[in-house]
């Protein structure tokens, strides 16, 4: 029987519940908040610097369910700063971000 969990990421947490990779050493993790069973997984990810609600599931054919392009997401977010007509049509038609010391556009979306 799988399990699932709603939690709010705190700020400073990584979308993950452990890592092997040394230089993360210093980093927190989910799997710090609580004793998760095995094979927990986040659907989906928040950055390092980012909070907020996030499902987390032992199904991993529900985490790709949801997670694939056929899923609409929706996101809330607080900037600093003004919004720009000029951001919001960068944002719209997709923008660069780096990931992993890659490149990456994302993709177009909606922006109210």
């Amino acid at each position: 029987m799988h399990q699932h969990f709603l939690l709010n990421k705190p700020y400073g947490y990584l979308s993950q519940f452990i890592s092997n990779d040394k230089k993360e050493k210093n980093k927190k993790f989910l799997g710090e908040l609580y004793d998760f069973p095995l094979k927990i997984m986040a659907v989906g990810r928040l950055e390092l610097k980012s909070e907020g609600l996030l499902l987390l599931t032992t199904d991993g054919q529900l985490s790709s369910r949801i997670t694939s392009s056929s899923v609409e997401k929706e996101y809330y977010v607080q900037v600093n700063g003004d919004i720009t007509q000029d951001a919001i049509i960068n944002l719209r038609e997709g923008v660069a971000i780096g990931f992993a010391g890659k490149k990456y556009i994302t993709k177009s979306c909606r922006v109210e």
